[in-house]
């Protein structure tokens, strides 16, 4: 797979005005990606539960400018107010985006964009936003190369997903998604996510995700500056090494449905993604007290109880409590007695493993959304 691939194919003629719209999930790594290399591409692969409920909605209200100008223009609008915040990342990311789609000098963009989730929550909306972005981008190419097909429109909004937010790359579809080259897995590429190609467990279609909500103020560190500090960093190479044996050994772990040695491995993978912030030259800590007293409690609900709840970390402190159905009832009454005492007012979100993007129906039916999700 090359970068040509993902060229607009064919004459692209005038477009005229109208809407297109996608919902797009967040996600969560299982495998983290932590570390980056030129072209936004990751430095070891990962693998994440695609998720439900945190969402980000995105209507691009798209018109032809007079004559065709060296850059995008656009104006972005978060939950309906102006965001000139988010300009400069949006810039970039269509700047990147454009050689891919060319289309997009001719046009006008009006952005608005929201989030199922509260933007302070502390669950990354890049990953989610960058998706919906980047599916609406290929519904306006499906305008002018209509019967555009659905798989190729499917690996092309997870690559230029990834240049907007590496982790993108992972929510342009459902369930189990894989990003970054394994040896063993021919399907997998660092240009963009793929279905997760091995055997899966019927147990983890269903697994439940609840995010507590440890801290909801601003990062002292970016995750774009923490992927920075990789450089250099004394333990990156054992990292990235570390990283694939787990990928690996998570192939045997999904097939079989082996809980105990998922919540393991799982679990290792958090806390090395932060063994790596802590031994970072400058360091720095994401974690707060909070965060520790969960982890130690979740660990203490699964040895004396036998239920498979696990926990896993993003950059930053909040905490995804990870469990199957079969265990829903006991285990969120954990959550409730026990760990909500730990979060910003009690605050939590539930989540599951979700089906992927979804078009917006009230968005005006210019768009072939089959096949894309």
């Amino acid at each position: 797979m090359v970068y040509q691939e993902f060229q607009c194919k064919g004459p692209l003629g005038p477009l005229p005005a109208g809407e297109v719209g996608w919902q797009a999930p967040s996600n969560i790594a299982l495998v983290k990606y932590w570390g980056k290399r030129d072209g936004q591409l990751p430095t070891n692969p990962s693998v994440s539960f695609t998720l439900e409920a945190c969402r980000t909605s995105t209507r691009i209200a798209y018109s032809p400018l007079e004559q065709s100008v060296k850059g995008p223009r656009f104006r972005v609008f978060l939950d309906g107010f102006p965001a000139p915040d988010f300009e400069p990342k949006i810039r970039q990311f269509l700047e990147r985006a454009l050689p891919y789609a060319p289309f997009l000098s001719g046009l006008h963009l009006e952005i608005r964009t929201e989030n199922s989730f509260p933007h302070s929550s502390g669950i990354a909306s890049s990953a989610s936003g960058m998706a919906a972005l980047a599916l609406c981008l290929v519904s306006l190419e499906e305008q002018l190369l209509p019967g555009t097909d659905p798989g190729y429109a499917r690996r092309k909004a997870s690559f230029l997903a990834r240049l907007g937010s590496g982790s993108a790359a992972r929510s342009t579809a459902g369930g189990l998604i894989l990003w970054g080259e394994q040896e063993g897995i021919p399907e997998s590429t660092d240009l963009l996510g793929v279905p997760y190609p091995g055997e899966v467990h019927e147990v983890f279609h269903t697994y439940h995700d609840t995010i507590l909500l440890v801290d909801k103020g601003q990062k002292t560190v970016s995750s774009s500056v923490g992927h920075g500090l990789m450089d250099g960093h004394p333990f990156a190479a054992e990292r990235f090494e570390q990283a694939r044996r787990h990928l690996e050994k998570l192939g045997g772990i999904f097939a079989s449905g082996d809980l105990e040695a998922f919540a393991n491995l799982v679990e290792s993978e958090a806390l090395s993604l932060h063994a790596m912030m802590l031994t970072s030259t400058p360091s720095f800590i994401l974690m707060k007290p909070g965060t520790l007293e969960i982890i130690e409690k979740i660990r203490d609900y699964r040895r004396e109880t036998g239920h498979p709840v696990c926990f896993t970390l993003d950059a930053g402190a909040n905490v995804h409590v990870l469990y199957p159905e079969a265990s829903a009832g006991p285990v969120y009454s954990f959550i409730r007695e026990e760990l909500l005492e730990h979060c910003v007012s009690g605050q939590h979100i539930c989540d599951r493993v979700g089906s992927g993007p979804q078009p917006i129906k009230n968005a005006p039916d210019r768009t072939s959304d089959k096949g894309i999700g």
